[in-house]
């Protein structure tokens, strides 16, 4: 999986891009399929704003989280992202065929 990390108007120290990397690449046990992820950091006055963009196969997931405090902002958009990746991982899951491992010949009508 390729992790992009952008800090928009200021200058995320390499500890936090560290530690958002660390946590984005935790998605991988739950599905294999992640392709990229773009992670931007970003300061809005007093509030700091997480955004994750998670391609995956065929599908695009996306979270924005706004806090106070970095850290926990990077936690909840990651925790949306878990979310999103169990949700799309099942829907794949579903569209699996059954198969039909016997037939009941006694409900078959025998030629006369």
């Amino acid at each position: 999986m390729r992790v992009n990390i952008t800090a928009r108007h200021y200058k995320a120290p390499d500890k936090l891009k560290e530690y958002a990397e660390k946590e984005v690449r935790k998605l991988s046990k739950y599905f294999d399929g992640i392709i990229e992820c773009e992670i931007v950091l970003d300061y809005e006055k007093t509030i700091q704003v997480v955004e994750i963009a998670m391609k995956v196969q065929k599908q695009k997931l996306f979270a924005r989280e706004k806090s106070k405090d970095i850290y926990k902002g990077i936690d909840n958009a990651v925790d949306k992202i878990e979310r999103q990746l169990k949700k799309y991982k099942e829907k794949l899951k579903d569209h699996s065929h059954t198969r039909v491992d016997s037939f009941d010949e006694s409900s078959q009508e025998s030629p006369e």
